[in-house]
């Protein structure tokens, strides 16, 4: 089935003008001023933006923490997603003590029935031993590219240094981009523990016991492991100007290290 949309303003990445888009099934075929095809279902879009649907590359749906599940799912997650514009999202699967195929089948399994729009994963890597380190590079096979590890949430889904180093390692080698959820984990379990000793469990202190510069830190940390591994790196849900200082300083500290082209 084919439609037209004609009248509207089109947007992508290269150029903003006034043109209509003729599409088949899921398949864009022409944008280009003045297209006439009697066969395509017309859609007016005059004084209307026509844009690419967005990509959310960062949700949690269905999701098992602490005791509880996240409140949507692949189909009404997703119908809120189309209805702001959003046709493609990015998931995480959790990793189970199973092989990482099967946890991805497993999610899979659990999304694909009900998933309303497009959807992709990231792997998040929250135990890692030598069975883990054969199977990373078997992901892009799958259609999973990125991971994902934490240096918070100890003993649940904290790694340490080393690990992450080693995963990072492996990314690079593999064209695996490694995402990295950048706090101090050692320190927010010290100031919790505080915190409920004093009875002070008011939402205001989920904020307190996690101060920014543990997020500061740990994205040098991030940066610092990911340059030393020879890995791209990802820093997810960055809350803090220092963070973006932090960064910043790697990008800049990468490009004076880079040798010259020969």
């Amino acid at each position: 089935m084919k439609t037209l949309i004609k009248n509207g303003t089109v947007i992508t990445a290269e150029i903003t003008r006034k043109a209509d888009v003729l599409f088949e099934g899921e398949i864009i075929r022409r944008v280009e001023e003045n297209i006439q095809d009697p066969d395509a279902e017309l859609i007016d879009a005059s004084g209307l933006l026509v844009l690419p649907g967005g990509v959310d590359p960062h949700v949690h749906l269905e999701l098992p923490m602490m005791g509880t599940i996240s409140a949507d799912d692949h189909y009404t997650g997703g119908k809120a997603a189309a209805f702001g514009g959003t046709t493609t999202m990015i998931d995480f699967v959790s990793q189970e003590p199973v092989s990482l195929a099967e946890n991805i089948a497993r999610h899979r399994a659990m999304a694909d029935p009900k998933t309303s729009i497009d959807y992709s994963v990231h792997m998040n890597i929250t135990h890692f031993d030598e069975q883990v380190a054969e199977e990373l590079p078997d992901l892009p096979r799958m259609g999973v590219t990125s991971l994902k590890v934490f240096t918070a949430y100890n003993g649940r889904l904290r790694l340490d240094d080393g690990s992450i180093f080693k995963v990072m390692r492996i990314g690079g080698k593999h064209n695996l981009l490694t995402m990295v959820h950048a706090e101090n984990g050692d320190v927010i379990d010290i100031l919790v523990a505080e915190a409920l000793a004093a009875g002070k469990t008011a939402p205001v202190f989920h904020a307190l016991t996690r101060p920014a510069w543990g997020e500061v830190e740990a994205s040098l940390r991030a940066a610092a492991l990911a340059a030393q591994a020879g890995s791209p790196v990802y820093l997810v849900h960055m809350n803090v100007a220092g963070e973006v200082d932090q960064l910043a300083y790697a990008r800049s500290f990468l490009h004076r290290r880079r040798p010259p082209k020969a």
